[in-house]
């Protein structure tokens, strides 16, 4: 467990002298605020939760900016530093090999969950100080769901994390790495929800029933996580529109946490396969 947590903790102060992780950082910071206070502008005339339209905004910028932050920071984690060489160095000392990867992994998720704390918090903070009586208006279910998303969005960062790790262990170049995270962003966030809609249309409701279109949709971790925080809150699938799906997916928020999880740990566990059995 110490190497481990001395591992992790190189990866984080690597990090934090990163300027583009701080930039990172200060951009979904801003972002977040920024939503937060867009997204509360109009909810005192049309009745809605300004929680609920905040989480349901953060959560369509958590989809889309999050994965691309973690397979950018990811994507050379092992191939990168076999290339500088800092991988031979490092496995000169008695560590597994396992180990340097599930550490340096750790560190990367540190800082994925830094910064989504971070600036989402920010956006928390902006609400709470808003409002009548310093945000006493909203009530603890909306807090709850806020948190949630935060969690949530984590666990997401993670899911990415991994599979970058995975892509870096795959390949003996950068740039096919890079590639090969690129393509893993494209699918699972923008073209596997189109070709998804356009089998949905195609078929017509004959094939794809309620529990085929459940375990597509768990297929995508982006997916999983839309679902957790659009429908996993009565109050949020409201606002968000996601009523109705919310009401046709019959599958639990535990559950939903449970495929993020499995997103995290199935990825993980191959690149450590594979960073294994690999010659450095």
């Amino acid at each position: 467990m110490n190497t481990l947590l001395t591992i992790a903790a190189k990866e984080v102060r690597d990090g934090l002298r990163n300027r583009w992780v701080v930039a990172t950082t200060l951009l979904m910071a801003a972002l977040a605020l920024t939503l937060s206070f867009l997204g509360a502008a109009p909810t005192g005339t049309v009745g809605v939760g300004r929680v609920e339209v905040t989480i349901v905004s953060l959560s369509s910028l958590t989809i889309f900016l999050l994965p691309l932050i973690a397979l950018l920071l990811s994507f050379d984690a092992v191939v990168g530093e076999i290339d500088r060489g800092t991988m031979t160095l490092l496995l000169s000392y008695p560590v597994a090999r396992w180990q340097v990867l599930i550490g340096k992994f750790l560190g990367h998720a540190a800082i994925i969950a830094f910064a989504t704390v971070l600036g989402y918090g920010a956006a928390g903070v902006a609400l709470a100080m808003s409002g009548p009586e310093n945000g006493s208006g909203i009530g603890p279910e909306s807090w709850r769901a806020f948190a949630a998303m935060i969690g949530s969005s984590v666990l997401l960062g993670a899911a990415f994390t991994a599979m970058g790790y995975l892509a870096s262990t795959l390949v003996r170049d950068r740039g096919t790495a890079a590639g090969i995270a690129v393509a893993i962003w494209l699918v699972l966030v923008l073209l596997y929800d189109m070709a998804l809609l356009g089998l949905l249309v195609a078929d017509g409701g004959k094939t794809v029933n309620a529990g085929l279109l459940n375990g597509l949709l768990l297929a995508n971790p982006a997916d999983a996580f839309r679902l957790f925080n659009l429908t996993g809150f009565k109050s949020v699938s409201q606002f968000a529109g996601t009523a109705g799906l919310a009401a046709q997916v019959q599958v639990s928020a535990s559950v939903l946490l449970a495929v993020l999880a499995g997103w995290v740990a199935a990825p993980l566990a191959l690149a450590a396969v594979l960073f294994s059995k690999r010659q450095i």
